[in-house]
């Protein structure tokens, strides 16, 4: 990974890469299918946020705490994926999380209250942090073509499930907001059947990861600017995911498709535009230009008209898929830590956002008035360049990204941050 970015030229093997891409081990599509499925659960609520509210009797901020609970879980979760893989292996990490997302999103569509609900997502939280982060190991592990095809089959797997978690929330939901949580639990017993089928067991690493390893990880200068950008980053982020289903106040079904087109820019953005941006213009001139162009639209949401807010919370998946893959890459790559622990490390801090935007979006709502939330999630995004641009000079020397141009690893172009 810690190589440049590079302009295509001639016969340039990115034309290998995206063949590369779809000629993947069986164990390599079970385990990218699995992801998928996982990535919908995070989306999957946001078009029946509304009817959550509806059918338990809850406020606003009462149901967002579904996302807060489900992160703030999924970051503690971080410091644990590793140590656990480690000594237990990965398959059977996947495993384990697969059966806990199973057993917490069929008892989430049981829930009497919101207080339940919130604690059956904090359980689904766990498992799904045991299966994200060893499933994207695996995949780095397993695909044919080098990391950065690997890479990129895993954001596809994160923008398909996105995309289709709203819908399907949106097409169950329309009877019921339980069905989508049962759907969940359905696909994820048919995700562990896959892994279980496809994927031989990966082997332990040679040194066992200690609990504090991610924390330590953060000790590099490169990987802990990645993570502190990410961390303002995915605020904005989850204020849009989170927040924006009570703005535009709509049926499950129109909330879906929104959300859906949302999610198809995600996928696009994330693994067609995103590389070739890179190539041209540089892996940190494009995050940061990318993160102000995020803030920009999310502050014409927020202010905009009914119209105008759809408008603009489509368009926001295209900026959140180039962040999402440069985030990646960065985090993987900017350090001589091993990719699990870095990536553990990483998502430990930004996760943490992911929990606060969701809880704190709608408390700013009811402190001020409906636009100041999303004033706020612009400043963060704004903060997020900020940290990047000033701490260039730690991560392009880390990622030896001092002017873009063309590299290859194991045939593949890669696109290092």
């Amino acid at each position: 990974m810690n190589s440049s970015t590079g302009g295509p030229a001639e016969g340039d093997p990115l034309d290998k890469g995206a063949t590369s891409l779809l000629r993947q081990p069986k164990a390599v599509w079970a385990t990218a299918g699995a992801s998928v499925v996982a990535f919908m659960g995070i989306g999957l609520v946001d078009p029946i946020l509304p009817s959550i509210a509806k059918g338990l009797d809850a406020s606003a901020s009462q149901v967002s705490l579904l996302f807060t609970s489900y992160f703030l879980i999924t970051a503690v979760a971080m410091l644990v994926t590793g140590f656990v893989s480690s000594r237990i292996g990965g398959k059977k990490t996947l495993l384990l999380g697969l059966a806990l997302v199973v057993v917490f999103a069929g008892l989430a569509g049981t829930s009497g209250s919101v207080g339940e609900l919130v604690g059956f997502r904090a359980g689904w939280g766990l498992g799904n942090a045991l299966f994200v982060s060893t499933a994207l190991a695996v995949i780095v592990g397993a695909a044919a073509g080098g990391s950065a095809a690997a890479i990129l089959l895993y954001e596809s797997a994160l923008g398909l499930g996105m995309a289709c978690g709203p819908l399907l929330g949106a097409v169950l939901g329309n009877a019921s907001w339980r069905y989508p949580f049962f759907g969940t639990a359905v696909l994820m017993a048919v995700g562990f059947l896959c892994i279980t089928a496809f994927l031989k067991e990966q082997p332990k690493p040679a040194q066992k990861t200690s609990l504090l390893a991610p924390i330590k990880a953060l000790g590099h200068g490169g990987l802990a600017s990645a993570a502190a950008s990410a961390f303002f980053y995915n605020y904005t982020f989850f204020t849009v995911l989170a927040f924006t289903p009570f703005v535009l106040d709509m049926t499950p079904y129109k909330s879906g498709a929104i959300f859906f087109a949302w999610g198809l820019l995600l996928a696009v953005f994330s693994v067609l535009v995103a590389p070739k941006l890179q190539a041209r213009l540089g892996s940190l001139k494009v995050l940061g230009g990318s993160l102000v162009l995020l803030a920009a639209d999310v502050l014409v949401l927020g202010y905009g008209n009914h119209a105008t807010a759809i408008v603009c919370t489509i368009l926001s998946g295209a900026f959140i898929g180039v962040n999402n893959t440069v985030y990646t890459e960065l985090a993987l790559g900017v350090s001589d830590a091993p990719r699990p622990v870095a990536s553990a490390g990483y998502n430990f801090v930004r996760w943490f956002a992911a929990a606060a935007a969701p809880f704190f979006a709608p408390k700013i709502e009811e402190w001020s008035n409906i636009h100041i939330p999303f004033v706020v999630a612009a400043v963060t995004a704004v903060i997020g360049a900020v940290v990047v641009w000033a701490r260039k000079d730690a991560l392009t020397h880390e990622a030896e990204e001092l002017e873009p141009k063309h590299a290859t690893e194991d045939g593949v172009t890669v696109f290092a941050n």
